[in-house]
């Protein structure tokens, strides 16, 4: 159901100031409705070809690779779980390669200091003169993959925090800005957990989603099986640019939003609060809900998800489909409610088939 047809429709911030695609850069658009279509039809059409290009390098993880675009496009940053071997660090390469985006990837372990990430600083000397130089380290970069990031201690944790937060790094003193944009694919081994390090409750809500990464069903598996062991690999070729994506980032805060939507929002996330009064099984089942970053993270998660698509604005559909991944790492079951066998993608569904 598309929100046009719920209720008054909210524009946030207005579209002035949006972009529009032409052809190979973006140019600036008035508070035209027909310019507006016209740069939501193009920028869906971009994205489309994007898809399209990471298809056909990873292989039976179109949902994963959804849910991925549209953290991006949201501006945010993404938690992928799931077993080694799954294609989490060939998506992460790909997503660089296909949104022109510059790549690092950071291996984290035990003894991994925060200057391995951020930078640190050296004593040069010339002209007999003596002076600290900033050496920047991989966290400067447009897209960076935090491969398996709860090995690292909590102090290089918190290096990471920051700049996740605030797309800057302090070091000496000094502030250095992060290129933008900026996005951190972090991913982490759900079955060993010796020797790591669980993240904190406030770094997990940074993440817009938790993505999690399973098998590929047969057809997949085989496909990739024949295509990544022959003589000729699959390249991945570039769709947008960093500037497409900033473009596409601002066009999302700029797509009108239900008031039906925005109600079933605050519904979903404050009806998963154990202090809610709405529902028994969240009461009894759930240790900790998700904070109002949680619908903020949902809102404009589903907008970038109706943009992707090529509509207009979001509906009800874009909320159900998308809570699981926003909403699973910002709240957790209770002690009685683990041992008893329950589950928290199903208190959540339970919740989601209330708003519909």
């Amino acid at each position: 159901m598309d929100a046009n047809a719920e209720g008054d429709i909210r524009m946030s911030g207005g579209m002035a100031g949006t972009t529009q695609v032409t052809s190979g850069r973006m140019a600036p658009i008035e508070d035209d409705p027909a310019k507006v279509l016209t740069a939501i039809d193009t920028i869906g059409s971009r994205i489309a070809q994007a898809r399209a290009a990471i298809g056909r390098v990873i292989f039976g993880q179109d949902e994963v690779i959804d849910q991925t675009l549209i953290t991006l496009l949201s501006g945010g940053h993404v938690l992928l779980v799931g077993v080694p071997g799954l294609g989490k660090s060939r998506l992460v390469e790909t997503l660089g390669v296909v949104m022109g985006l510059a790549t690092k990837r950071i291996q984290f372990t035990p003894d991994l200091m925060p200057g391995d990430i951020i930078g640190s600083e050296v004593l040069d000397e010339a002209d007999g003169k003596r002076a600290f130089r900033f050496v920047p380290g991989p966290v400067f970069c447009q897209l960076l993959m935090a491969d398996e990031i709860n090995r690292a201690s909590p102090r290089t944790q918190s290096a990471l925090l920051q700049a996740m937060q605030e797309q800057r790094v302090a070091v000496g003193g000094v502030e250095h800005a992060l290129p933008r944009p900026f996005h951190v694919l972090a991913t982490q081994n759900p079955l060993e957990q010796e020797g790591t390090y669980p993240l904190p409750e406030a770094q997990l809500d940074r993440f817009l989603m938790e993505v999690n990464v399973t098998y590929p069903d047969r057809d997949a598996e085989r496909a990739m099986l024949l295509a990544t062991t022959g003589a000729y690999d699959e390249k991945p070729a570039q769709a947008l640019s960093a500037d497409d994506l900033m473009t596409a980032q601002a066009l999302v805060r700029r797509l009108p939003l239900g008031d039906t939507v925005v109600e079933a929002i605050l519904s979903l996330v404050r009806g998963c609060r154990p202090e809610s009064p709405g529902d028994e099984i969240v009461r009894r089942q759930v240790a900790w809900g998700p904070g109002p970053r949680a619908a903020q993270a949902l809102t404009l998660a589903t907008r970038a998800r109706a943009l992707m698509d090529g509509r207009l604005s979001p509906s009800i559909d874009d909320v159900a489909a998308l809570a699981r991944p926003v909403l699973r790492h910002r709240m957790a079951l209770n002690f009685s409610a683990r041992a008893d066998g329950a589950v928290l993608a199903n208190v959540i569904d339970r919740l989601v088939g209330k708003i519909g």
